[in-house]
């Protein structure tokens, strides 16, 4: 009698503080872990490096005087300012994999399991705190490369504007794209649970499957191809010309969202499955 009374109320006492936490609480710790360890700030400043520094790398070297008068039609100034996101993409990607995986390979993950226990509520809110951030960030570089494009850009070259077709939505999704890579890569990190095995399928997916598509023949290339990340990318940041067999921006987006609600959810039910 005396000792079952004392982990009755144990028990009790767990499933309060597991029925109490809420998502806010857990979203808060995840918010205070992101902003104290050292690699987001170095990861973000890769990002915003690649992002601004490869825009005027690139704009600042475009010379229309020498172009051809084909060429000069189909300049898009608006693509070519977002020439970095090809290293930004993968500096969130790797900060959505070391979100995860440093906490199981440091053995973090137990204390936060412990503050957490409802395993689904803590990738939840370690996907808002991630997606905010990421989000943030993204549009406030996308912007930014955008501007510092157009500011290196040389006359009489044709600049854009954020009025012209296209271009907004442009730098609306230059900004989304690689917060999205951030979520896909935070799903892949819970279901593989090492940094670097994370870090290899977000390269995977992101420059190797295009890449194994190329000797498959041009009908594969297109029929699969325009589901890849990185060809969806590249179209939804083109202004002035659509390429062919590629899906339209708003679906573009749209599979890109699915691609990271899908990688959560896998990743939600590898935590659920797997012990710690």
């Amino acid at each position: 009698m005396t000792t079952a009374t004392p982990a009755r109320t144990w028990a009790r006492s767990a499933t309060r503080a597991e029925a109490g936490y809420s998502f806010r609480s857990a979203a808060r710790m995840e918010w205070l872990k992101l902003r104290t360890v050292r690699s987001t700030g170095w990861v973000l400043l890769v990002f915003a490096a690649g992002m601004i520094g490869l825009a005027i790398l690139v704009m600042i070297h475009q010379h229309s005087a020498t172009m051809s008068a084909p060429d000069r039609a189909s300049f898009d100034p608006t693509v070519l300012s977002f020439a970095g996101l090809s290293v930004g993409q993968l500096a969130l990607g790797v900060l959505g994999a070391l979100v995860i995986t440093t906490e199981f390979s440091s053995g973090m993950i137990r204390a936060t399991l412990a503050a957490v226990p409802r395993r689904p509520l803590l990738l939840a809110a370690k996907a808002a705190v991630l997606g905010a951030v990421t989000l943030v960030v993204g549009e406030i570089f996308a912007f930014a490369a955008f501007a510092a494009g157009e500011l290196v850009l040389k006359s009489p070259a044709p600049h854009a504007t954020l009025g012209q077709p296209g271009v907004l939505r442009a730098v609306l999704m230059a900004g989304a794209y690689p917060a999205l890579i951030a979520l896909i890569a935070l799903g892949l990190g819970a279901v593989i649970r090492h940094t670097a095995g994370a870090i290899s399928a977000v390269v995977g997916i992101l420059f190797v499957l295009p890449l194994i598509l190329l000797p498959l023949g041009e009908s594969v290339q297109n029929s699969v191809g325009q589901f890849m990340p990185m060809l969806i990318a590249e179209n939804s940041l083109t202004a002035v010309k659509v390429q062919s067999h590629t899906l339209s921006p708003g679906i573009g987006f749209g599979v890109l969202c699915l691609y990271a609600v899908v990688a959560l959810a896998v990743g939600t039910w590898a935590l659920v499955r797997r012990d710690a």
